[in-house]
């Protein structure tokens, strides 16, 4: 079941701090059916973790409705980067050189797709992500020589942390930088994130309920 009452009103409150701000609905591990509610409701863009699941769910939906706009949100293999340029959007986890120079094989996809860096701004050995110095020639590296569509930044602070120290720590890093797109919050710390006006939030459980 989506919550649609739940995705209006956290959609109010993002609007007020970010009038640009979008809700990501991350329909991962959840049915069919589940996806087909929201649209039905008006909800158009969804993000996945995986390429497989996502090509079993969106493939169709993406061909009937062209509104609809997909997320990766999730760390993606090299082997599967053509599939996922030709299904996804907007990518949130652009992590490690190799991944960019994979992208870069694939010019012809590359059109109207956008990115968001991932900064392991926890620096856990259990994330993906770039450390936080790193970011300047990372962000130099994709943009000069890999030619990506580089939005923003995106994080996901550790469990046991203050999440707003993250989110601060990426603003700032996001400011350095020259650029303005953060892909931050999700069900449990999207209140926290809305003071830094985020361009996309990422809420998977609070609007589709517990995965199964």
């Amino acid at each position: 079941m989506f919550n649609i009452e739940k995705f209006n009103e956290i959609r109010e409150i993002l609007e007020k701090h970010s009038k640009t701000g979008k809700i990501v609905a991350i329909s991962k591990n959840h049915p069919l059916e589940s996806v087909i509610e929201a649209i039905k409701e008006g909800v158009h863009i969804f993000g996945e973790n995986r390429v497989q699941e996502a090509k079993n769910k969106f493939v169709n939906i993406k061909k009937d409705n062209p509104k609809i706009e997909l997320h990766l949100t999730g760390p993606l293999q090299s082997n599967k980067v053509k599939d996922a340029l030709s299904l996804f959007d907007v990518f949130h986890t652009v992590d490690r050189e190799k991944i960019a120079k994979e992208f870069s094989k694939h010019q012809y996809l590359l059109k109207d797709k956008k990115f968001f860096v991932q900064i392991n701004t926890g620096r856990e050995k259990s994330k993906s992500g770039i450390f936080p110095e790193d970011t300047k020639d990372f962000l130099f590296f994709l943009k000069n020589e890999i030619n990506l569509n580089i939005q923003g930044l995106m994080c996901i602070p550790p469990i046991a942390d203050d999440p707003k120290y993250h989110f601060k720590q990426l603003q700032n890093l996001a400011k350095e930088n020259s650029i303005s797109k953060l892909s931050i919050g999700m069900s449990g710390d999207y209140k926290e994130a809305l003071p830094f006006k985020p361009a996309y939030i990422r809420l998977g459980t609070i609007l589709f309920g517990k995965r199964n």
